[in-house]
């Protein structure tokens, strides 16, 4: 059996700032590194960043051999306590994220070591490598020059830098691909993200999200999807749907796989926020009975709705995960995913690595239609955002 030394690390420059990770999976007999995997991932929490990198790490080693043993090294000693079981996980940002990498292998097959901050220098380049291709609008790749900066003596700059949120002192170089996908890059998987049709609760603007009543279409939603799914039928180029759980967009995704003969998988993952005690309000109502909370909510990602909703940054997570995965399941396909305004406006974000506030800058309307599409380099490519033309 074959066994793999797993080092990541993550950061954020302004906790949360604009944060990315990286991951270094070596072979444990020869100490030969098999592996490097680094990306930049938007704005994220110092632990949101260096629990993807774990993840990423754990990932790249199961699929170089799944049937190894796998010792992680990390100078996180939240992550590290958290994942050997000592630590209780509360924060909703890294629940999803530690379950996740808890499933990679089978339990008992993982083993968790703390080690100091400086003895992790490789991973805390990759992580700043990343960083630094994200605030450029790129993403990271390997190159000869990660190698060159490996070997570069101690208390060089390219020695010293920190992943967590030190610009001055971070990793010199980053080569990342061009923001044009290479003729040889293949097909991406493209997502065309279908908003639910209207139901009883849009046209009065209400907090709609998955801890509320779970309202059906209305007969104008439903209107609106059999419009969708002509207009998708006319395309053809739809290979795979998958919905959200809730009502709303399972009777919409039903009504275009009716019309292009195919069927429905179901992806906890695209669910809409949970919006807590606001859920049925109007924003104006919200204003007026929770004042002091809206604005916190306004004023922060990692804020949760009044009542324990789920936070815009939880929310980040959850869909940057939801997406791995579904690029994973359908490199090089078309699918159609049918969501809601926030997994919607979240996955736009993602892609054009844009602040938290865009959010709230984003118009997208029932039906609507996006499409992002997302390359074997790790290049997002955003195509359409709410397109609302087969509706007039």
């Amino acid at each position: 059996m074959r066994e793999f030394i797993v080092e990541a690390d993550g950061g954020s420059r302004g906790n949360p700032g604009p944060a990315g990770y990286g991951a270094v999976v070596s072979d444990a007999a020869t100490g030969e590194t098999l592996r490097e995997v680094a990306e930049y991932i938007g704005v994220a929490t110092n632990n949101v960043a260096e629990y993807r990198g774990l993840l990423a790490g754990l990932r790249a080693a199961h699929e170089l051999d799944p049937a190894a043993t796998v010792h992680v090294r990390m100078d996180s000693k939240l992550v590290i306590e958290q994942m050997s079981g000592r630590w209780k996980i509360k924060h909703p940002d890294m629940k999803p994220l530690a379950a996740q990498a808890a499933r990679v292998f089978p339990p008992g097959r993982v083993t968790y070591e703390w080690m100091p901050r400086d003895q992790n220098k490789h991973a805390d380049r990759l992580a700043n490598e990343a960083m630094d291709a994200g605030a450029r609008g790129e993403q990271w790749s390997e190159s000869t020059s990660t190698a060159e900066l490996d070997a570069a003596p101690s208390g060089t700059p390219e020695a010293t830098g920190s992943a967590h949120g030190d610009a001055d002192t971070r990793a010199a170089k980053a080569v990342a691909s061009p923001g044009w996908a290479p003729a040889d890059m293949g097909a991406p998987a493209t997502f065309v993200l279908l908003r639910h049709g209207e139901t009883p609760l849009t046209p009065q603007k209400r907090f709609s999200g998955s801890g509320g009543t779970d309202p059906s279409l209305s007969d104008a939603g439903r209107d609106q999807a059999e419009r969708a799914a002509a207009m998708l039928a006319r395309r053809g180029t739809i290979q795979a749907i998958v919905s959200s759980p809730l009502a709303r967009t399972r009777e919409t995704a039903g009504i275009v796989a009716d019309r292009l003969g195919l069927d429905v998988s179901i992806e906890d993952g695209l669910r809409e926020t949970d919006f807590g005690a606001w859920e049925g309000l109007t924003f104006a109502e919200v204003r007026e009975r929770h004042p002091d909370d809206l604005n916190a909510w306004l004023a922060s990602p990692d804020v949760e709705p009044t009542g324990g909703g789920e936070s815009f940054a939880a929310t980040g997570a959850r869909l940057a995960a939801t997406r791995d995965k579904l690029v994973a399941a359908y490199a090089g396909r078309t699918v159609l995913l049918v969501t809601h305004v926030t997994p919607i406006k979240t996955l736009v974000r993602l892609a054009l690595g844009a602040p938290p506030e865009s959010l709230f800058r984003m118009e997208l309307s029932a039906a609507s239609l996006s499409v992002v599409a997302y390359y074997a380099d790790g290049n997002a490519s955003v195509r359409l955002l709410n397109d609302t033309s087969h509706l007039r």
